[in-house]
């Protein structure tokens, strides 16, 4: 199935990946300075999600 986004939509796309890549970004950062195992495995979990809604983000915005 092939589909066209729109402007608005591509926008909207490029928005959402900046936020998730930031997400990435902090959590990945922040993770070797948190003391608490609880929070490390928050934050390790951050970051593998935020590394999949990535991929999807690249899947549509190539297409």
């Amino acid at each position: 199935m092939e589909f066209k986004l729109g402007v608005h939509e591509t926008l909207e796309l490029h928005e959402i990946l900046t936020y998730k890549n930031l997400c990435l970004t902090k959590a990945t950062a922040m993770r070797p300075l948190a003391q608490d195992e609880d929070l490390k495995r928050i934050l390790e979990t951050e970051a593998k999600h935020s590394s999949e809604s990535i991929e999807v983000l690249l899947h549509f915005i190539k297409e």
